[in-house]
């Protein structure tokens, strides 16, 4: 296989993962109940240059200050219902 046909086949799955189809392309976050946790990029822990993913709900987020419809354009992973 060459270089090239492999670049493309790499770039035909990463637009067809689910990853990719989960997050909007603009505006706030999906809208779900109560129970619905929100997944988000979060900055590395000190000492650390690996981002992690935390899931929380609406309320959860809200008590660390966090508006989800504001950072998930930008940090937005997937919604767990």
């Amino acid at each position: 296989m060459t270089l090239g046909t492999l670049v493309l086949a790499l770039g035909m799955m990463l637009g067809t993962s689910q990853l990719t189809a989960t997050i909007p392309a603009t505006g706030g976050a999906p809208t779900g109940t109560s129970e619905t946790r929100y997944c988000l990029r979060v900055d590395p822990e000190t000492g650390s240059r690996v981002a992690t993913i935390q899931c929380r709900t609406r309320d959860e987020w809200a008590a660390l200050d966090i508006d989800v419809d504001r950072e998930w354009a930008e940090n937005g992973v997937r919604v767990i219902a």
